[in-house]
């Protein structure tokens, strides 16, 4: 049996994006004559494009645009692969020509094996039916026989906690309901190929870490292969062995989850910000131990950054204040440089500051940087911030989960008498 169940060759795939042309949109007064032949135009081009099987676009301007362009890699079996990228980057594309849901424009994919798809809440779920017809359907979908799926049967409705609502329609399910019942079939109907895209970010936290637990052990206990698309790094770092990075339709990393997610919150972090202000803030970056961890820490790891400032003019007496903000939009840590008695700096063009965190106790998660520059006794503002942050890894690549809850962790002593 071949060890590679996944070979994507050259792999293209574009869209004809349509517009309305400028200068029909700017002319006050259009003759009837002319809005007719256009739209006659327009009606003859999409009839054209309906008998030979491709796209209709709306607008009388044609632009192609391509979403993937030469992508090529491989899977082996038992991987699990991680994805990331930014949000258009064509993630998803690939994903739905993987899945077989469209065609690619050039290149090929080569498939062994059975693939099992979760792209979108209620994926391959009709409404009207129930949700024990449902996973009835959609194990058929997948391949599986009534015998396959009916052995299968109790372990899907247990792990998607779902029995209450087994015999309601699931157009009354709620998003979340939706995604537990889709997962579960998917992952227990034991395809060689599972595709799972960011639709488990609609799940809550538990039935989350339920979920990467499971497409850990499907993998390595069961050796079937994953494919996992997420902006959680943490979650690609804990369970994926492998990470690819798609920037603007192309493969720009194919390494270790690690060195990509560094490589790939590098890119965001240590870009130019832009600043209008007379002293501004023109770049963060990120330092941990070693080179491979920027912008990436494990849970205790000290956080080290440094700060690039520029000034229009010179400047006498700049203090800094700084805060740490996580993923609610809430701020769990806020310092100002006179507060603690950190002199005031005179800037002259450029000025460089270095901060050290070293007894970070921050949960696994993602946490953005506030940053304030203001005059020594704070009455006037030059710039205020929010930039790209850093990431918290859990220890030792394991699914971390706090039970307590909190956005800090502490090392605690237990004994029993």
């Amino acid at each position: 049996m071949p060890d590679t169940v996944i070979t994507v060759e050259n792999l293209s795939k574009s869209y004809l994006v349509g517009h309305k042309s400028a200068t029909q949109g700017s002319k006050r007064y259009t003759a009837l004559r002319d809005v007719i032949v256009q739209e006659a135009r327009n009606i003859a081009r999409n009839a054209v494009n309906i008998v030979r099987g491709q796209q209709v676009v709306l607008g009388d301007q044609v632009e192609e645009f391509w979403a993937l362009k030469g992508v090529s890699f491989e899977v082996k079996r038992g991987e699990v692969l991680g994805i990331i990228g930014r949000n258009g980057a064509g993630k998803s594309t690939l994903l739905k020509i993987l899945s077989r849901i469209t065609e690619p424009t050039e290149g090929r994919v080569t498939l062994r094996g059975r693939v099992a798809s979760l792209l979108e809440v209620g994926t391959g779920f009709h409404p009207e039916l129930n949700g024990r017809e449902n996973i009835y359907l959609n194990g058929a979908i997948l391949g599986m026989t009534r015998a396959e799926i009916r052995r299968k049967f109790d372990e899907i409705v247990a792990f998607a906690e779902v029995e209450k609502f087994l015999d309601t329609p699931v157009k009354h399910y709620s998003s979340g309901m939706y995604v537990r019942l889709a997962f579960a079939v998917a992952a227990h109907l034991e395809p060689e190929i599972m595709v799972v895209d960011e639709v488990l970010a609609v799940g809550d936290i538990s039935f989350q870490q339920k979920c990467l637990r499971k497409m850990r052990s499907v993998s390595m206990g069961e050796g079937r292969t994953v494919l996992f698309v997420s902006h959680n790094l943490e979650a690609i770092q804990t369970i994926c062995n492998r990470c690819i990075w798609v920037d603007q339709g192309t493969v720009k990393a194919d390494e270790s989850p690690g060195l990509v997610a560094n490589s790939y919150l590098e890119a965001a972090s240590n870009s130019e910000i832009s600043g209008g202000g007379i002293i501004s803030v023109k770049s963060v970056k990120y330092f941990g131990s070693d080179a491979d961890h920027k912008g990436i820490y494990w849970l205790l790891q000290p956080i080290r950054f440094r700060l690039i400032f520029s000034s229009l003019r010179d400047f006498k007496g700049v203090s800094c204040g700084i805060g740490i903000i996580d993923t609610h939009d809430q701020l769990i840590f806020g310092i100002n440089s006179r507060e603690i008695g950190v002199p005031s700096i005179d800037i002259q063009s450029t000025a460089t500051l270095e901060i050290l965190i070293p007894n970070q106790n921050l949960l696994p998660g993602r946490y953005s940087l506030w940053i304030q520059l203001h005059d020594y006794v704070g009455n006037m503002l030059f710039d205020e911030r929010h930039v790209s942050g850093f990431h918290i890894l859990p220890p030792e690549r394991e699914v971390f989960t706090p039970v307590g809850g909190g956005v800090v962790h502490f090392a605690t002593s237990w004994k029993w008498t």
